[in-house]
């Protein structure tokens, strides 16, 4: 029988076979067969521990689009910087924008081989790990690091300072990623921005600014150095209380440099004999306590709108990075504080000291403690202090930079409030005060106002807040009054009600008595009748001079005659709030901040036309997009993207007309009486057109006073937080109108003064001040604020019908009118009545005036 004929083998299955041979030939060994089990387990070990390590840490995407956290930078009305809100003060700066010696410098103190490696200094990792068991087992402490600066950036991104293995893994996994993704200039892009450098400095810019007061690109060699020694631990080579630590690794650095042949021998040596050179902490803050409450309130409008953490949106307050303009005007905010300050000393300098109850531990740091506690000191020449020891008629001062000073008994002499007795008495030591430097090392004692209040100022046109002052200092207390305290106005609030007469048919000169007023208020209650702040009564009078002297029961009549329902509509219109229809409303009987309040009387200056008061003009985000405007017309616009280059396009108003112009305008010509001759004459003197309402509430518990020119008005008031009488002296002309003049008098210098403009119809017509009735054959005497005859704005067809010569105005004219049954000081007789006998006189030719109804 034939053999079977065998096909020919391939050269690849030939080739298989042998290898499948020797495989089996190999695996029938013992040990290689756990070699290889063991491979397979250490290779599977690997991948879970990948996956587990590697589970929720950033992505390729994540890690090109990330951005450091960037603190808030608020510029005020100038442009210039005036606060900045961070957890971590930081400025981000491109890799091409730091120096090549500072690169230089942070290589050659954290990771030499940092432009060759893959993100893992291996020679560095097998050290670190053989330390870490060593310490592990000998129980020695925290092993020696071994990270590069790529596992550095990771540790910032993973945010986890924990000291163990797992986290070690990740941060590795992290930086082979990092590596992976970054070049090498971006990678060290994020170290120098992020990494901790203490003072609350993250970054190299930051850190240079905190301890030398310069930019990255303005540092000297050494100084380069040692902010290249504080990545470390930056507390360990404090350059006050370590600093020949600091300048050992320091010079450290500088010798590394020279190994790595960045710099000469020369350079070396020059540097390392440099000293430190650092300024003291804080001193480069230059605007640290500007605007406190204006600044409180910008930091809540923010947090509002965008979040306080990174984890609310990536415009978040203390990480967005944002650049806000606010509208405060620095020069007015420094104006507001210290006017208000002063107002508040001046009134609670006469009523005794009071003790501030803190305390610190004198046998320890108290220099930390007491730079810890806060104590509103409010005047820049006011500091806290420490008692640190008493001994006869003096006791020595301690000051939280560690200096000294001594106060003698005769500079606390004052009584203490409530209990009496020489303030000087109740020093202990540890005791923490305020003083003010009188000479050299004598110091004086000072009392921190018990009483309250609140400062606004207003742009008449755009609602914009230039100043605001929440008290005597934001210092350990956030509580603005200026916004949050709801006080009555008292009588602030009564050129509402005249407004809403004068919108109603009423004019200036029509006459109201000043007499007793009584109102029913049912069986269980029955009447309830309106009083005077004096007692007194004068008889029928025009509605300005009600105005001007204030008077309640002309205030109280006019609102019973125009109707509660009106008067409480216009306040709801202008913001003052929302009241019921009750007559004691009409005399401010209702709750307001003075921050509505001044921004109704804004309105009122702006004939009428409503603006909202706002404390930020944009908004833009790190990269100087724009991502809120408050004047957003041309949004509204739509940018004028349909604009076809023909007529400019008018924006739109940014404001809505919400009451009368003609009664607006009428009201506030009759509140400038109040300046030129009614309750707040303290402010003629200023010498410009102005208007403004004082106001007084009941016992008194409150002063007012609100008002200004046609382009800049302000609002204020005093008060304690918990009501309480002020003292029967207290009165809105005589406290807060005083207050206000201070501010003026820098807020309105150089300002030329301007008039207040007249709306469309408004007719100026000469009438006597006394009676109301219209005036021929003389003119206003402007050099006169008391001139009997003045001029005064009505609506068309509304001026007075009936007039007086020439001879019959002013003191004439009272002559003439029956008695009325206003009271009288006893003891004095009334005046004679006596006609005038003076021969009539031809009228003068002003027959255009009186042809055209005025002037308009």
């Amino acid at each position: 029988m034939d053999a079977v004929a065998t096909p020919p083998s391939s050269p690849w299955l030939a080739r298989h076979h042998r290898v499948a041979d020797a495989f089996h030939r190999w695996w029938g060994r013992r040990w290689v067969r756990w070699l290889g089990w063991l491979v397979a387990l250490g290779y599977a070990a690997f991948l879970i521990g990948w996956l587990v390590f590697a589970a929720g840490l950033p992505s390729s995407e994540k890690l090109l689009a990330y951005q450091p956290p960037l603190p808030t930078n608020i510029r005020g009305y100038d442009g210039q910087p005036v606060q900045t809100f961070a957890r971590e003060r930081r400025v981000e700066l491109n890799y091409d924008e730091y120096p090549r010696m500072v690169v230089q410098a942070f290589v050659s103190a954290e990771d030499k081989t940092f432009f060759t490696h893959g993100g893992i200094d291996y020679p560095g990792l097998v050290g670190a790990v053989f330390d870490y068991g060593t310490k592990k087992v000998t129980g020695g402490g925290r092993a020696r690091g071994g990270s590069t600066i790529t596992q550095q950036v990771a540790k910032g991104l993973l945010q986890d300072s924990s000291y163990n293995v797992s986290r070690k893994a990740r941060e590795a996994i992290l930086a082979f990623r990092l590596e992976s993704t970054l070049s090498k200039q971006q990678i060290l892009e994020l170290y120098l921005n992020q990494i901790f450098l203490g003072r609350n400095a993250y970054g190299v810019q930051a850190a240079a600014r905190a301890y030398f007061d310069k930019d990255v690109g303005d540092l000297t060699l050494p100084e380069a150095a040692y902010l290249a020694v504080l990545p470390k631990a930056p507390s360990n080579y404090d350059p006050v209380r370590a600093t020949q630590k600091a300048l050992d690794r320091r010079n450290y650095v500088l010798r590394e440099m020279f190994n790595n042949g960045y710099i000469g021998e020369t350079q070396w040596r020059e540097a390392a004999a440099t000293p430190l050179g650092t300024i003291p902490y804080g001193s480069n803050l230059k605007f640290r306590d500007q605007g406190g409450y204006f600044m409180e309130e910008v930091r809540r409008d923010l947090i509002k709108r965008y979040g306080e953490t990174a984890d609310k949106g990536p415009n978040s307050l203390y990480a967005g990075g944002l650049w806000v303009r606010a509208s405060m005007d620095p020069k007015l905010q420094d104006a507001a504080a210290a006017a208000l300050r002063e107002g508040l000393a001046r009134f609670d300098g006469g009523r005794g000291w009071r003790d501030l109850g803190k305390s610190v531990d004198v046998s320890g740091d108290w220099k930390g403690e007491l730079d810890r506690t806060p104590v509103p000191t409010g005047f820049p020449d006011w500091r806290k202090a420490v008692v640190l020891s008493k001994s006869g008629g003096s006791a020595q001062l301690g000051f939280e930079d560690g200096s000294t000073g001594t106060i003698n008994s005769g500079n606390a002499q004052q009584p203490k409030k409530g209990v009496g007795g020489s303030a000087f008495s109740y020093f202990r030591p540890g005791m923490v005060i305020v003083v003010k430097r009188i000479t050299g090392d004598d110091y004086a004692l000072r009392s921190i106002p018990e009483i309250g209040g609140g400062f606004v100022s207003e742009e008449v046109r755009t609602g914009r807040v230039l100043a605001m002052q929440g008290g005597f200092d934001a210092t350990g207390s956030s509580y603005n009054r200026a916004t949050q305290a709801l006080r009555q106005p008292g009588s602030t609030f009564k050129p509402i009600v005249y407004y809403t007469a004068l919108a109603n048919g009423m004019t200036p000169a029509s006459i109201i008595p000043d007499s007793p007023f009584c109102v029913w208020q049912g069986a269980g209650l029955g009447n309830k009748c309106f009083r005077n702040f004096d007692g007194r009564y004068y008889g029928p009078k025009t509605m300005r001079w009600g105005v001007e002297q204030s008077r309640n029961l002309m205030t109280v009549r006019t609102a019973s005659q125009t109707g509660m329902a009106k008067i409480t509509d216009t306040a709801r219109k202008l913001g003052v709030g929302d009241y019921p229809n009750y007559l004691s409303i009409a005399l401010g009987a209702g709750d307001t901040t003075v921050l509505k309040l001044t921004n109704a009387y804004a309105i009122l200056a702006n004939h009428g036309r409503s603006v909202t008061p706002t404390l930020i003009d944009y908004v833009q985000d790190r990269n100087g997009k724009v991502i809120y405007r408050t004047d957003n017309r041309c949004q509204v616009m739509g940018n004028c993207d349909s604009y076809n280059g023909g007529f400019m396009p008018r924006p739109p108003s940014r404001s809505k007309q919400i009451l009368d112009p003609q009664a607006a305008f009428q009201m506030v010509h009759i509140m400038t009486g109040v300046i030129e001759r009614g309750t707040a004459t303290v402010l003629r003197d200023l010498g410009r057109p102005m208007f403004g309402k004082t106001g007084t509430t009941s016992g008194p518990t409150n002063v007012w006073f609100v008002g200004g020119t046609p382009d800049v008005i302000g609002g204020v008031y005093l008060g304690y937080d918990q009501p309480r009488s002020l003292g029967g002296a207290a009165q809105g002309g005589r406290v807060a109108a005083p207050i206000f003049k201070q501010f003026a008098q820098v807020a309105y210098k150089d300002v030329p003064p301007v008039p207040f403009v007249a709306p469309a119809g408004i007719r100026m017509v000469r009438i006597d001040r006394n009676s109301g009735r219209r005036v021929f054959g003389t003119f206003p005497t402007q050099e006169d604020p008391k001139s009997a005859v003045i001029w005064e704005a009505f609506k068309p067809e509304t001026e007075p019908r009936r007039s007086v010569r020439r001879y019959e105005t002013g003191s004439a004219v009272q002559a003439l009118r029956p008695a009325t049954p206003a009271r009288r000081p006893a003891g004095r007789a009334s005046p004679p009545v006596r006609r005038p006998t003076a021969p009539a006189q031809a009228r003068p030719a002003d027959d255009f005036l009186q042809r055209q109804g005025g002037i308009y």
